[in-house]
C-alpha cells in the first residue's frame, strides 16, 4: 500500500466566507471589457456559428444526395 503522499495541502481561509472574500479580490483584478467589444465579439461568434451551420447543413444535404444515388441510383 503505498503511504500517503507529502503534496503540500491548501490551507483552508475560514471557509465559505473566506472563499467568497477571496473571490470578490479576486473580480476586482479582472479587466472587463466594454460593451463596444462585447458586441463586436458577439457579432464574431454569431457569424462563425452560422458559417458553421450553413457548411454542415451543405455537407448533410450532400451526403445525403451521394447515399441516395449509391442506394437508389436516383436522385
Amino acid at each position: 500500500m503505498a503511504s500517503e503522499s507529502n503534496l503540500p495541502l491548501p490551507k483552508a481561509k475560514h471557509g465559505p466566507k473566506g472563499f467568497f472574500r477571496e473571490m470578490k479580490r479576486e473580480l476586482k483584478k479582472v479587466t472587463w471589457p466594454t460593451v463596444n467589444e462585447t458586441n463586436r465579439l458577439t457579432g464574431v461568434v454569431m457569424t462563425v456559428c452560422f458559417i458553421l451551420v450553413a457548411i454542415l447543413a451543405g455537407l448533410g444535404y450532400t451526403f445525403e444526395t451521394l447515399i441516395r444515388i449509391l442506394t437508389k441510383g436516383t436522385v
